[in-house]
């Protein structure tokens, strides 16, 4: 098995039925379910430039977790399934030299 990181991206203030969404997703994880992560709050992008404060919004990082899976196509698959905002980021956890 892989390990692969999901970002979520989108905020929108969650209603009762959207957090129930998200519980039923997790809960469909079983044992590839590593970490089931946070949600993410405002953030700052630090660069050679300076740092600049993130917004909040339709376009932001909000969330992460880690799930093991046999590779890319599987990941996506059980991706598909959550009830993102906007959209959900799925990058594979490679392994350091």
């Amino acid at each position: 098995m892989k390990k692969f990181l999901f970002i979520a991206v989108g905020f929108k203030p969650p209603t009762p039925e959207v957090m129930d969404a998200w519980r039923q997703w997790f809960a469909s994880f079983g044992d590839k379910l590593v970490d089931p992560g946070n949600p993410l709050g405002a953030g700052q992008e630090v660069t050679p430039a300076g740092t600049t404060t993130l917004p909040v919004d339709l376009q932001a990082q909000t969330g992460y977790m880690i799930i093991n899976a046999a590779d890319m196509d599987e990941a996506v698959s059980l991706a598909k399934g959550c009830p993102v905002v906007t959209a959900m980021r799925v990058y594979e956890a490679m392994a350091m030299p």
